[in-house]
């Protein structure tokens, strides 16, 4: 694909037997086109019946693109109105804790009894900056 991409002139079409063969996503595909139609080259799909090289497949295209738009503004909201409900409701969001309080302080006793901190990281399995950021928090 990128061989092919590169290997593009100014006037070419590049043809595509169906939209999915070209891009992994929509937002992909929108951009691989408006850059191809930056440097002058026009895109056809087959089956989707889409020409840029042409006003209407143009329009259609652009289309297109509105409408993959939208929809990612409104997968945005709903994300972040979901999360704000999540902490309205006192979840806690984001990843778990690597330790729970009692192996903090576990390990509090082990360091104050002499262990070294890399060894006692490594007994409960975690690495030493995430046993210094639990022993601060």
């Amino acid at each position: 694909m990128d061989k092919a991409l590169a290997a593009l002139t100014t006037g070419d079409v590049l043809v595509v037997w169906r939209l999915d063969r070209l891009g992994r996503s929509l937002s992909h595909l929108i951009t691989l086109v408006h850059d191809l139609g930056e440097r002058g080259i026009g895109f056809r799909s087959l089956t989707e019946g889409i020409d840029t090289t042409t006003a209407q497949g143009k329009l259609v295209f652009h289309m297109m693109g509105a409408l993959a738009e939208f929809e990612r503004a409104l997968i945005s909201e709903r994300t972040r109105a979901g999360l704000q409900a999540a902490k309205a409701r006192g979840e806690r969001l984001g990843r778990k804790p690597a330790l729970i309080s009692s192996q903090v302080e576990h390990a509090r006793k082990l360091i104050q009894s002499g262990e070294r901190p890399a060894d006692v990281a490594r007994t409960l399995q975690v690495g030493r900056a995430t046993l210094y950021r639990a022993l601060r928090a």
